[in-house]
C-alpha cells in the first residue's frame, strides 16, 4: 500500500471513529454552560428552556413532589406526577427530570410517547406489564416487579399496565429537564382544534359515530 494510500485509510478511520464519538455524546438537551441555570419563571425573555434567575437557593434544588402516593381515583386508573423543570427550578439546563407513577389495581398508564427523552422505571411497589413499539411495528414487553427497571427508548409509543391486585408505584427518570408526553389517544381524538373525523374515520377505518363516541370520553372535563 503507498504512503497516500495509507494515509487516505488512516483519515477515513478518523472521520468514521469522530462520528462514532460525535453520536455517542449526543444528550436530549443541550449541555449547560455555566455551573447553573435556574429557571426565572417571571422572565419575559423567551429561550430555549428558561432564563437564568439573578440569585437562588437550595430551595430551587429540591422538592416533596414524588414524597406521597398520587391519587389514582380517574378513568385509567393511574397518576403521573412530575418532577421536572417546571416544578423544580434548578433542573434548567441541567438534562434530567424525574416522574412518580402510581397504579391502583387494573391501572393503566396508556400508551404515548416522550419525544425528548428516553425514560427507565424502577418499580417501587407491585408488578406490571410494560412495553413499547419499535418504528418496525415490534412489541418488546415484559412483566416487571419490585427492584427491578425496565428502559423505553426515546420518542417510541409505550406504556405500563398494573394487571395485579394491589397499587403498584414507579419512579421514572428521563435524560431532558422536560420531556414531554403525547398520549396517543388524546393526542387524536381530544386535540383543540379537533382532529377532522374524516381523518379519523379514514385511518382507523372505523365509522363517524364510533370516532364521535371516542372523542365524547376523551373530551376534558369541564
Amino acid at each position: 500500500m503507498t504512503a497516500s494510500a495509507k494515509m487516505a485509510s488512516i483519515l477515513k478511520l478518523c472521520a468514521v471513529l469522530f462520528v462514532a464519538v460525535s453520536l455517542c455524546s449526543v444528550s436530549a438537551d443541550p449541555d449547560l454552560l455555566q455551573d447553573v441555570c435556574v429557571a426565572d419563571y417571571a422572565s419575559e425573555v423567551k429561550v430555549n428552556g428558561f432564563a437564568c434567575k439573578a440569585t437562588f437557593n437550595a430551595t430551587d434544588f429540591s422538592s416533596e413532589a414524588l414524597a406521597k402516593p398520587g391519587l389514582t381515583n380517574n378513568s385509567m386508573g393511574s397518576l403521573v406526577t412530575a418532577a421536572n423543570v417546571q416544578k423544580i427550578p434548578g433542573l434548567n439546563t441541567l438534562g434530567v427530570s424525574l416522574s412518580r407513577i402510581d397504579y391502583a389495581p387494573d391501572g393503566l398508564n396508556p400508551p404515548h410517547t416522550h419525544p425528548r427523552a428516553t425514560e427507565i422505571v424502577f418499580v417501587l411497589e407491585g408488578e406490571l406489564d410494560v412495553g413499547f413499539i419499535t418504528t418496525a411495528n415490534v412489541l418488546v414487553s415484559k412483566s416487571i416487579k419490585k427492584g427491578e427497571i425496565f428502559v423505553f427508548p426515546r420518542g417510541l409509543v409505550h406504556f405500563q399496565k398494573n394487571n395485579g391486585k394491589v397499587p403498584a408505584a414507579v419512579i421514572a427518570a428521563f435524560n431532558s429537564q422536560l420531556p414531554g408526553t403525547q398520549s396517543i389517544a388524546a393526542t387524536l381524538f381530544a386535540a383543540t382544534p379537533p382532529v377532522p373525523d374524516h381523518v379519523l374515520t379514514k385511518a382507523f377505518q372505523v365509522g363517524t359515530k364510533e370516532v364521535e363516541k371516542i372523542k365524547s370520553r376523551l373530551a376534558p372535563k369541564k
